[in-house]
């Protein structure tokens, strides 16, 4: 993952006024426990404009979907349900050759309350007009936990031990 590609994804969702919350390994790694990671893991508010304004800013950075969909479709509740219901979506991969090492994942479904979830967010600022919302540390935690995944639940038990630390000091 490069991190001039980091910064001009977060500055063109930051322009396009997309709500999003970075989860995976990212959101791992910001709040405390840094591990290597391969993609940026995005959880969008599902809304239609919303998703219609992510689509135009990642598409302006040359982003697209690696399956043979178009955003229109994922953008459209019914067909992105189906899609979830039929195939198992979880995820909505992007490809950007200009950005061939970052990677984006976008959930197909709301992992939780997106407006609790984004009220609640870790902010961070990653660099100029790179202003990044990170999913909150408890809920990440549950994330990995159910994800199941060994380097998951790896994560989740180092980020229990962050948390725990932390309560420890207050």
């Amino acid at each position: 993952m490069k991190v001039a590609s980091l910064t001009a994804i977060l500055g063109a969702l930051g322009t396009g006024r997309v709500d999003y919350l970075i989860a995976g390994g990212l959101a791992v790694a910001a709040h405390g426990y840094g591990r290597v990671t391969f993609d940026l893991d995005l959880v969008l508010r599902l809304e239609t404009a919303n998703l219609h304004a992510a689509g135009a800013a990642l598409a302006a950075l040359g982003y697209r979907p690696v399956p043979p969909v178009t955003w229109e479709q994922f953008a459209e509740a019914e067909t992105r349900s189906a899609w979830i219901r039929e195939k198992g979506m979880v995820v909505l991969q992007l490809h950007s050759d200009a950005h061939a090492d970052t990677p984006i994942d976008i959930f197909a479904a709301e992992p939780f309350d997106f407006a609790v979830e984004h009220a609640r967010a870790l902010e961070a600022d990653l660099g100029p007009g790179a202003k990044a919302r990170f999913v909150a540390l408890d809920t990440i935690i549950t994330m990995k936990t159910s994800a199941g995944r060994p380097k998951d639940i790896d994560d989740a038990r180092q980020l229990r031990m962050i948390q725990e630390r932390l309560h420890d000091h207050t």
